[in-house]
């Protein structure tokens, strides 16, 4: 992802845009797409992009379940959500994004990708473990319920694989996991994805990139300003 801090170095203090959202979630897949595109468009401001997990469906059990069964839970039938996915697909692919849902086939519970990005972070690769979960899932159809697909998805990415095995198999991490997706509800977030700028402002739903690119300069702009009114000091 441009922008980000590891890749623009610059002496003012980058911009921090917590991007809450889930893998599963189709407007965060497009919401991601839009950010890149919006931060393209402000080449010169500094920000650290980090990716919070939020859980979309927290009552898919965690072996995850037929994408049917899933459907019909959440919108009567699959055929209730036909509609739906043509819409989505088509604003997908304006934004160069494939939007398959023909091929989905399982319907994961997400803490063990959310893991995955979290490990990747440690890397400085949390956006490319992100895109790959996703691509795989919205994409190619991939089962994410699947412990060896999300293996060789974090390998994928350059982490190692027999280790990511291992730590998968075991509860590394899903505590603290879980404790930040339960943050994002208290705080109040009921839709992703939502993008929370500078710790000051938050935006929800897949914004246009120019609306995100003004925002973005809003805030590092005045986050000085927003900061003092809040009486907080920069994450």
């Amino acid at each position: 992802m441009p922008n980000q801090v590891s890749e623009h170095q610059n002496a003012a203090t980058p911009l921090t845009i917590d991007v809450v959202s889930d893998v599963v979630c189709p407007w965060c897949f497009i919401g991601k797409k839009r950010l890149e595109k919006a931060l393209a468009l402000k080449p010169d401001i500094p920000v650290e992009v980090r990716f919070r997990p939020y859980f979309l469906n927290p009552w898919v059990p965690r072996e995850g379940m037929s994408r049917d069964d899933y459907l019909t839970a959440k919108f009567g039938s699959p055929e209730r959500y036909q509609g739906i996915a043509g819409r989505v697909a088509a604003t997908a692919r304006a934004e160069g994004l494939v939007y398959a849902s023909e091929k989905m086939q399982r319907q994961p519970n997400t803490l063990d990708c959310h893991r995955l990005i979290l490990w990747a972070s440690a890397i400085g690769k949390a956006a490319q473990m992100k895109q790959r979960l996703m691509d795989l899932y919205f994409t190619e159809g991939g089962d994410l319920s699947d412990r060896e697909v999300l293996v060789r998805a974090a390998a994928d990415i350059g982490l190692d694989a027999d280790e990511t095995r291992e730590r998968l198999a075991s509860d590394a991490d899903v505590a603290e996991v879980e404790k930040a997706a339960a943050n994002a509800k208290n705080a109040g977030i009921d839709g992703v994805p939502t993008y929370i700028l500078g710790g000051v402002a938050a935006l929800s739903g897949a914004q246009p990139p120019e609306v995100l690119a003004e925002a973005i300069e809003q805030i590092a702009t005045n986050r000085d300003k927003f900061l003092a009114e809040q009486g907080a000091r920069p994450a």
